[in-house]
């Protein structure tokens, strides 16, 4: 930023920032966009963000400029004067102010001349964090400063806790997958490592197809998902040691929409894939699955990447009715059913990633 440029000037980027941010929901990206700004708009020389830990009345540094963390008693320091007080902290000359501690300074090798700490609010105006500039590359900090700063802080604190939120609702959704997941497996004879194979065997694929890194990680979360339905098959089929009459296999085979209809869910994007997920993984590419017999691109790539993952854990994994298969036998198996059971680039993919898919079998095998 060109520091000639005006307080109106300034004011015009703040605004523009305020959009930009409100569309980011990664908090690295929305944390080095807040540092970055903040140290340039008051001409720092760095700047920190600290956010309060509740839990160990701490506060540390999610953000800052030149160092990996800080962690401070949220009553040290100036950054913990602000957070204290709730009030802006203006420092003239470090190692001449009673607030400023100089551990951080010992610890980089760094000398801190100037500080201005603003404090972070929640809606509740809870003290969430602080801002905290360091070393004003001309002068001194000033109240146009402090007032810069106070209006990015605004957008910081509504920023951050809408973010926040974000991310506890996503650990719900995770928790109550995961107990979803768990659920399904006291009716089958498949193990929660059965799962956590699937749902990383179907993240190599989902990387290697290039999908976006939100869609990646959701593929992983909601792939354990896959046999959800079969909370709904009666155990005497589902259990059956011996062989299965035709019967019977097609009652097995309503899993998969038994699992689509619990899970779908128009509202919720999580729970929705996951709904497409367990619908869509026995179709096969050519066709002649279930329970469509949707073919080729009609079928959802998810369930297209999950299908690979679960059929190979299938044949690698031991079951009371088989011993597991080499993994070398399994791709073998993936490599002929390709064009038949499987897309061929999928299978390509899968292939390729080898070495990552022993790495998974290896450390979650069965005991």
């Amino acid at each position: 930023m060109n520091t000639d440029i005006g307080y109106d000037d300034k004011l015009d980027l703040l605004l523009r920032l305020g959009s930009e941010i409100s569309r980011e929901n990664d908090l690295g990206r929305l944390l080095e966009k807040f540092g970055d700004f903040s140290r340039d708009i008051v001409e720092a020389e760095r700047c920190s963000i600290f956010i309060h830990d509740d839990k160990r009345n701490e506060l540390w540094t999610m953000f800052s400029h030149g160092v990996e963390e800080i962690r401070l008693a949220v009553n040290l320091g100036v950054a913990g004067y602000a957070a204290n007080t709730k009030e802006i902290q203006i420092v003239t000359d470090a190692y001449k102010d009673f607030r400023f501690s100089n551990a951080t300074d010992k610890k980089l090798s760094y000398v801190t001349n100037t500080i201005l700490a603003v404090p972070l609010f929640d809606k509740k105006d809870n003290v969430i964090g602080v801002i905290e500039a360091i070393n004003k590359k001309r002068g001194l900090f000033t109240n146009i400063d402090a007032e810069l700063l106070l209006l990015l802080s605004q957008y910081v604190g509504t920023t951050l806790e809408n973010v926040f939120l974000y991310n506890k609702l996503r650990d719900t959704n995770t928790k109550l997958i995961y107990k979803l997941s768990t659920a399904a497996e006291f009716k089958d004879e498949e193990t929660s490592k059965h799962t956590m194979r699937v749902a990383l065997y179907s993240k190599i694929l989902a990387e290697g197809y290039g999908l976006l890194k939100d869609d990646v990680e959701k593929i992983k979360l909601v792939s354990p998902l896959h046999d959800a339905g079969k909370i709904g098959i009666p155990d005497n089929i589902l259990r059956k040691p011996g062989q299965l009459t035709v019967e019977e296999f097609e009652i097995i085979k309503t899993h998969s929409v038994i699992g689509y209809n619990i899970l779908n869910d128009e509202d919720n994007d999580v729970l929705q894939l996951a709904a497409i997920i367990a619908r869509d993984h026995h179709e096969r590419w050519d066709g002649t699955g279930y329970p469509n017999r949707a073919q080729g691109h009609d079928i959802s790539i998810y369930g297209r990447m999950v299908a690979i993952a679960d059929v190979f854990d299938a044949l690698t994994s031991r079951r009371p009715y088989k011993a597991p298969w080499t993994i070398e036998k399994a791709i073998e198996l993936l490599i002929a059913e390709k064009g038949k059971h499987f897309e061929p680039y999928l299978v390509d993919i899968f292939v390729s990633k080898l070495k990552e898919v022993k790495e998974i079998y290896n450390e979650h095998k069965e005991e």
